[in-house]
């Protein structure tokens, strides 16, 4: 269905669908860059993800988070995994309930 290559034009995809926050994780807490809400595990579903291998090294992962938040906020979270996975960002995701977890809004379905 999407014709996305890359990260940027996954991100741009989920914007057009209403997925226009941007997320950061600290503190042990999802955060919105704009709004400045922050987020248990529990208070953010998962509803797509998608994983990249980099063109030139495949040791250079990410993996796109497309979130959803009890507060209403839609938006999407861009970081590394596998070798170079932040440690905090990996926690938190393994935190969130499996039941928050589906992927039901991937563009790819």
């Amino acid at each position: 269905m999407a014709l996305a290559k890359n990260e940027k034009d996954y991100i741009r995809i989920y914007e057009d669908k209403g997925y226009t926050a941007s997320f950061r994780i600290q503190n042990e807490k999802l955060i919105n860059n704009n709004s400045k809400n922050a987020y248990q595990p529990e208070d953010v579903k998962v509803v797509a993800e998608h994983r990249y291998e980099g063109m030139s090294n495949p040791s250079d992962m990410s993996i796109l988070y497309v979130i959803e938040t009890n507060k209403d906020e839609k938006g999407t979270l861009l970081t590394a995994y596998g070798p170079s996975a932040e440690q905090e960002t990996t926690e938190f995701f393994n935190k969130i309930p499996q039941s928050n977890i589906s992927n039901c809004k991937n563009i790819n379905n």
